[in-house]
């Protein structure tokens, strides 16, 4: 049976760029490695041509239909296309009862049901049976959770297979590949810089037929040279985009010249060039995640114990970049920039571990004292492992003068409290401590 899909093309019509370099088969497709590659499960099963019940469930232009229509070339079953957004229970009916007649002689129907979210539970249902008998192989296709949309009974007898929205350089290899199929603009002359395609592929925000569209109104509103060239410009790229095509590479010394910007923007405790910065990168394409994990590390390296809110909150913007991504984690990003700017400052950390690290490369096999070895058995216990601990928790205030120091560099300081934030009360702490220690180390 016939149904309008995403499949079907109008011959009429010219097709998108994305529909003519849909990958015909696996080395062709790009991103979804943790399923795809080399070994990976689905890659397995599709290989074997013994694919069962699925679900594809991941946001738009990640390879969902594309996966499905590679399936479709490769398998031996009887392949249907089936739209949620055209399709009723009548005709779901009469594919069933076709697939019912293909499994009675003996083959099998694979049915591909794209946005199989919008099917309401009583046309989900009439999936049920026939996918219980095996009449028929379910894949759907949903940009929505599967928990949520798909009926409890029919998402039981379905894998669910996580796609992932594509990393920029999988989104970079993708435009390139436009450029130089024949499919594509290969058989043009196109000139178009590396930052604008990288900027492409920021700006489609995972989605790769969202950069194929854009590439291509991009290269068909390139100017044309005498010899016919066609030259991609940033003004382009900036007029179809409404964004600017910022100079900015990844790898290069751009990079690093901005993420230095905003970190010591942030020492020096201004927010307002945090922000500037952040916004800089993000703005060019940056992977939020990139700049989050440095956040994360600013927030111990700079912040330290005179704030230990600050770390809590990198990691929290962390999680959030990871979760939702750009656009949306710009402001969870902006949250904890500025609160790095305005949080009170010490380096005691990074001081303390680059201390302790000289130490350890001076005397990397320095012995642990005898009396905080663990006494395991009864020849370690004889050779004095353990003799002389003192279990802090059986002393007054849990703390007693017991050294815990290699014995040559007993009396080494590392950690030296500043007096501002929190740390200043840490400080106080440290050296009250530090003093009762002096007092008591003859007890």
């Amino acid at each position: 049976m016939e149904q309008i899909s995403l499949f079907d093309i109008d011959n009429a019509m010219p097709e998108p760029l994305a529909e003519k370099l849909r990958p015909r088969n696996l080395s062709e497709y790009v991103g979804q490695t943790h399923l795809l590659g080399e070994g990976k499960s689905l890659r397995r099963l599709i290989e074997s041509d013994s694919v069962s019940s699925m679900i594809l469930w991941g946001p738009p232009g990640v390879g969902k239909t594309t996966l499905a229509r590679i399936i479709a070339g490769r398998t031996k079953a009887d392949f249907v296309n089936f739209s949620a957004v055209t399709s009723g229970i009548k005709e779901i009916k009469k594919v069933m009862e076709d697939a019912e007649l293909n499994r009675k002689s003996g083959r099998e129907t694979i049915l591909f049901v794209d946005e199989i979210h919008r099917f309401n539970k009583a046309q989900q249902d009439a999936f049920l049976p026939y996918v219980e008998k095996g009449s028929i192989i379910l894949i759907g296709a949903t940009t929505e959770n599967p928990s949520f949309e798909i009926n409890g009974a029919l998402l039981s007898r379905c894998h669910v297979f996580v796609m992932h929205e594509l990393t920029p350089e999988e989104m970079v290899t993708v435009l390139k590949r436009a450029l130089n199929d024949e499919r594509g603009f290969g058989t043009m002359d196109v000139n178009i810089s590396d930052s604008i395609l990288e900027n492409t592929a920021a700006f489609a925000d995972g989605d790769a037929r969202r950069a194929l569209s854009t590439l291509e109104m991009l290269v068909l509103n390139g100017d044309i040279g005498k010899d016919g060239s066609i030259t991609v410009t940033d003004e382009t790229f900036e007029q179809f985009t409404s964004r600017k095509s910022l100079l900015y590479d990844k790898k290069g010394e751009g990079h690093y010249n901005l993420i230095s910007a905003l970190h010591k923007s942030m020492r020096n405790s201004d927010a307002d060039a945090s922000v500037y910065w952040l916004a800089r990168m993000l703005e060019a394409g940056e992977d939020p995640i990139y700049i989050a994990r440095r956040v994360t590390r600013f927030a111990a390296e700079d912040v330290g114990l005179a704030d230990p809110e600050a770390l809590k909150l990198a990691v929290s913007a962390f999680e959030a970049c990871r979760l939702i991504g750009m656009p949306e984690c710009s402001v969870h990003l902006t949250e904890a920039v500025v609160y790095m700017a305005l949080a009170p400052k010490s380096n005691a950390m990074e001081v303390a571990y680059n201390e302790a690290k000289e130490d350890v490369a001076k005397l990397p096999n320095a012995p642990v004292p005898l009396h905080i070895r663990n006494g395991e058995t009864s020849l370690m216990r004889e050779a004095g492992y353990g003799k002389g601990y003192k279990y802090a928790h059986n002393y007054e205030g849990a703390v007693t003068a017991m050294h815990c120091l290699p014995d040559e560099l007993q009396g080494t300081e590392y950690y030296h409290p500043t007096d501002r934030g929190l740390e200043k009360k840490l400080g106080e702490r440290y050296e009250e401590l530090k003093q009762w220690k002096a007092v008591h180390e003859d007890d």
